[in-house]
């Protein structure tokens, strides 16, 4: 009998020793940022995985695997195993804008499964506040008086905001000249220095606290708060806006316990303290999905600019 207690007492213990080692997460997890550092996309990033942290009790290392319109650091993370210990940034460009007008190297619909969006950022259309231009209406008129010297850029090159702005020169006739960017944080410095006349980014933060940039544009949906009466491209009656979602993404495949850690998780970040005054510091709102509704708005999304991209003649 004493034996037979024994006995169960270590097989209890073994089988709760095996239960507590595959426990999520008990390893650090690597977070690629598919961007340079210095832009929203790294700095919110970097924000996330200092919360989570605390939260899950685990380190986390920030990987920036920069190139190709964040093409190369999502596939990195959709080959990668799906054990949840390797998960990306995502948003909407790279996810359900690009991949309809460039070829990506992952299927967004297939390869990918989305733990949860954090927030929706603004893309304004921006110029230097000392600059030739105060409103849409100069720089359309510029640009269809002078064909091909309007320079601009934004931060992701046949991204949702690219998109949307180009959408807006075709249906006004007028011709420009766009630079590939290498990130919104190297385009604010472009546009500050004069190379380029006119950016469409998210990362305009300061430059717009020190009087440097002012807002005329705006290509999602709703008012910037930053600049209230800047009009919406639907507004002025222009085909294409889009709203810019951050969120996180790992390979499919993924552990239910993995996605549930991450929607507790992302929840409680979302409800801080520490993430309101965040979303204050960089001038953009939080906006909290769980995995389930977020990966089903990212198929609603994805399938509807599948279309736009062909009806506005935007496809590469």
């Amino acid at each position: 009998m004493f034996d037979r207690l024994v006995k169960g007492a270590l097989a209890l213990t073994l089988t709760a020793g095996i239960a507590a080692a595959q426990e999520y997460p008990s390893e650090p997890i690597t977070l690629i940022v598919p961007y340079s550092p210095g832009g929203n996309g790294d700095i919110t990033s970097r924000f996330i995985a200092d919360q989570a942290s605390e939260i899950m009790g685990v380190k986390f290392v920030v990987e920036n695997r920069a190139g190709g319109g964040a093409f190369i650091g999502i596939n990195s993370c959709a080959n990668s195993d799906p054990d949840g210990y390797t998960i990306c940034f995502v948003s909407t460009s790279p996810i359900t804008v690009r991949p309809h007008v460039i070829e990506a190297p992952y299927n967004p619909a297939e390869d990918l499964t989305y733990l949860g969006q954090f927030l929706l950022s603004k893309q304004p259309i921006i110029v230097r506040n000392d600059g030739k231009f105060n409103s849409l209406e100069e720089v359309i008129a510029y640009a269809k008086d002078k064909p091909g010297q309007l320079r601009w850029s934004a931060a992701v090159p046949r991204g949702g905001p690219h998109l949307a702005t180009e959408a807006m020169f075709r249906a006004e006739g007028a011709q420009t000249t766009f630079l590939p960017s290498k990130g919104g944080a190297v385009e604010l410095a472009n546009l500050l220095a004069g190379t380029i006349d006119l950016a469409v980014i998210s990362d305009y933060g300061p430059a717009l606290d020190n009087g440097e940039i002012k807002i005329i544009g705006e290509t999602s949906p709703g008012p910037n708060p930053q600049a209230p009466d800047a009009p919406n491209l639907s507004e002025l009656g222009y085909p294409l806006e889009l709203a810019n979602f951050f969120g996180l993404a790992a390979p499919a495949g993924l552990p239910d316990e993995v996605t549930a850690a991450w929607d507790d998780t992302l929840q409680q970040i979302t409800e801080s303290a520490e993430f309101a005054q965040f979303m204050e510091r960089i001038k953009t709102e939080g906006a909290y999905l769980n995995s389930a509704d977020f990966t089903a708005q990212v198929m609603t999304d994805y399938e509807a600019m599948g279309k736009a991209t062909k009806e506005f003649g935007l496809a590469e």
